[in-house]
């Protein structure tokens, strides 16, 4: 099974596609993870990401797609994958049909900009331990410090609100193309689309998830 998660930042596309994953054993390809990745790595192309990441920009197709396109050509996406970020654009579309890889879904979560803020600009995070809170829905029992330590917590550079605003205007310029152009496949039969509401909780979006895949 093939499946594309698309969604703003903030949707909740990281936690519903490990869940799908984990359920069917599948990899689960990330764009934000194979960036965070190559950042870590300390080289010219990680460099470049850092420095566009940093300011609500976003990466070019040309590199976005060359390290996607690595990883669902390896041996452990032979019998499917997840890809979670990816596509983003209408042209990434293309780039993974060329690759001559059919998607069997493509599951779209929609949730209010508004509410997207709140889930992002909210986030805090205990840098050493990685753990996250949320001032909104998942506060620190004192505030702006971890729990078990009592350490100041930390704001991701692109989870300011500056640069979360950047990162919706930039997903939604590119977001009309990208759901015509799989509209469109759909029609052909080519694959399943389905809208998911994504305010709902986790839980429950996963269950309508695993309804539109028993149907297969």
């Amino acid at each position: 099974m093939r499946i594309i998660l698309l969604g703003a930042p903030g949707t909740g596309k990281g936690t519903q596609a490990k869940l799908i994953a984990e359920n069917y054993n599948i990899p689960k390809i990330s764009t934000g993870d194979i960036l965070r990745e190559n950042i870590q790595k300390k080289n010219i192309i990680g460099k470049k990401i850092h420095d566009l990441l940093k300011n609500g920009e976003l990466v070019p197709n040309k590199i976005v797609c060359t390290l996607i396109g690595e990883k669902i050509q390896k041996k452990d996406c032979i019998n499917g994958f997840l890809l979670d970020g990816f596509p983003r654009t209408q042209e990434q579309a293309e780039y993974i049909s060329n690759l001559k890889i059919k998607i069997d879904y493509v599951l779209e979560l929609i949730v209010p900009y508004e509410l997207i803020l709140k889930r992002i600009c909210g986030r805090r995070v205990h840098t050493a331990s990685g753990r996250i809170y949320n001032i909104n829905f998942n506060p620190p029992k004192e505030e702006e410090k971890d729990d078990l330590t009592q350490e100041k917590l930390t704001i991701r550079e692109d989870d300011k609100i500056e640069i979360v605003k950047k990162r919706l205007k930039n997903y939604e310029e590119n977001a009309y193309l990208l759901n015509q152009y799989y509209l469109k496949q759909k029609e052909l039969k080519k694959l399943n689309y389905f809208k998911i509401d994504g305010k709902e909780n986790i839980w429950d979006i996963q269950k309508k998830i695993e309804m539109i895949l028993k149907k297969r």
